[in-house]
């Protein structure tokens, strides 16, 4: 199922990684005070939560969505299969019967001629 993502979810999966890795930077490279660099870490950490948050939501949501659509063409699927499978036993039906009559035909053709003989 891996390799049926798409390039989409890579795309927010590197920017969300991106602005981590960018805020921590600016956060640890910016001359300010124990307390400050302590409440921008902690900032900063509840937005990247609250960001993760949001993308877990629109990933679930997603998923729910495409395993509504696949369990739905699923079901088309097997009611197709189902109708053909139907037709193919009527058709086999039917051939079984054509040649019962053909063979019953036949076996009494065979007695004509078994009786003819014999006479």
């Amino acid at each position: 199922m891996a390799e049926h993502e798409k390039p989409q979810g890579h795309f927010f999966m590197g920017f969300l990684i991106g602005s981590v890795l960018g805020a921590l930077a600016g956060i640890f490279f910016a001359p300010k005070s124990g307390k400050e660099l302590m409440s921008d870490i902690k900032e900063k950490g509840s937005e990247v939560l609250k960001d993760g948050k949001e993308i877990y939501a629109d990933a679930s949501t997603r998923a729910k969505e495409i395993i509504e659509e696949a369990k739905h063409q699923a079901e088309e699927l097997k009611k197709e299969a189902d109708r053909h499978l139907s037709e193919a036993r009527q058709k086999a039906k039917e051939i079984l019967t054509r040649g019962e009559k053909k063979g019953a035909e036949a076996g009494e053709a065979e007695k004509g001629i078994t009786g003819e003989k014999k006479a």
